[in-house]
């Protein structure tokens, strides 16, 4: 009979402990896994928009958008939100008369920007060097231009 109960008390402890331990580690996994991920519902594929307003304003950013729709197709809102679309439209611009070579992709890479800052040299105070990184004075110029139109 004792080694019955010795048996029991000795079960449960181990049930107890086993638990414990189980909930702990859970509790862990828990903590340091990030949570699941719910991918939104969509009939096509989903691509994130980019945007690069480089230091515009939603008004500003607008006028620009304005001037894309009126002389290089950009065909979107005009949000104030200077995203791909936005891009691939003043790129056009930027191929035919800045100097760009890259793709139509929207990307606003050091290409982008170089070509973008010969158009603002040219006619907005840009006085920096064409390197491909949009500083403050290359924001300034743009500010100009996008206040231009």
């Amino acid at each position: 009979m004792r080694t019955n109960i010795f048996t029991r008390t000795l079960l449960a402890t181990a049930t107890t402990v086993a638990l414990a331990a189980g909930s702990l580690a859970a509790a862990a996994t828990a903590i340091a896994a990030p949570a699941t991920a719910h991918p939104a519902a969509a009939t096509g594929a989903v691509t994130p928009q980019a945007v690069t307003n480089l230091g515009l304003n939603a008004t500003e950013a607008k006028k620009v958008q304005r001037w894309l729709k009126t002389y290089w197709n950009y065909r979107n809102s005009i949000d104030g939100k200077l995203g791909t679309n936005s891009w691939k439209a003043f790129q056009r611009c930027l191929k035919k008369y800045w100097g760009y070579t890259g793709p139509i992709d929207g990307v606003v890479g050091k290409g982008t920007i170089k070509a973008l800052q010969r158009l603002l040299k040219d006619s907005y105070g840009y006085r920096g060097p064409i390197d491909g990184i949009a500083g403050s004075g290359t924001k300034a110029a743009f500010k100009r231009f996008a206040n231009a139109h």
